[in-house]
């Protein structure tokens, strides 16, 4: 059974910084992209960003870009997102994905393993 499970959200101050961690457990994906969402309240789950199975290649959302690194450790089998700069647009519920393939369309339709959410709110 995979399991994807986010964790390091929380209530932080426009400015700040947050890491988020995705631990993944029942497969490796050390072949596969692997990705963040969020879904701020009322709005649909929007494209963050994604790394590649080796960690080659990254991609970002245009908001995010310059701000936010997502990194991985193949051995822990872990994704993170490290978060600097935070705006309070940033508040929303970040969603850790995996993929099945080497890379993926920056869409949720590319992504098949979802983690449950961790939620981060940014005050200004």
């Amino acid at each position: 059974q995979v399991q994807l499970v986010e964790s390091g959200g929380g209530l932080v101050q426009a400015g700040a910084s947050l890491r988020l961690s995705c631990a993944a457990s029942g497969r490796t994906f050390s072949r596969n992209a692997m990705g963040w969402f969020r879904q701020a309240s009322g709005k649909e789950r929007d494209f963050v960003a994604q790394i590649s199975g080796s960690g080659d290649s990254t991609a970002y959302a245009d908001s995010v870009k310059g701000r936010f690194t997502i990194s991985r450790d193949n051995v822990k089998n872990t994704v993170y997102l490290q978060m600097d700069s935070l705006k309070p647009e940033d508040t929303a519920v970040y969603y850790c994905a995996a993929t099945t393939t080497a890379w993926a369309p920056k869409s949720t339709l590319g992504y098949y393993y979802w983690g449950q959410g961790t939620q981060v709110t940014v005050s200004s």
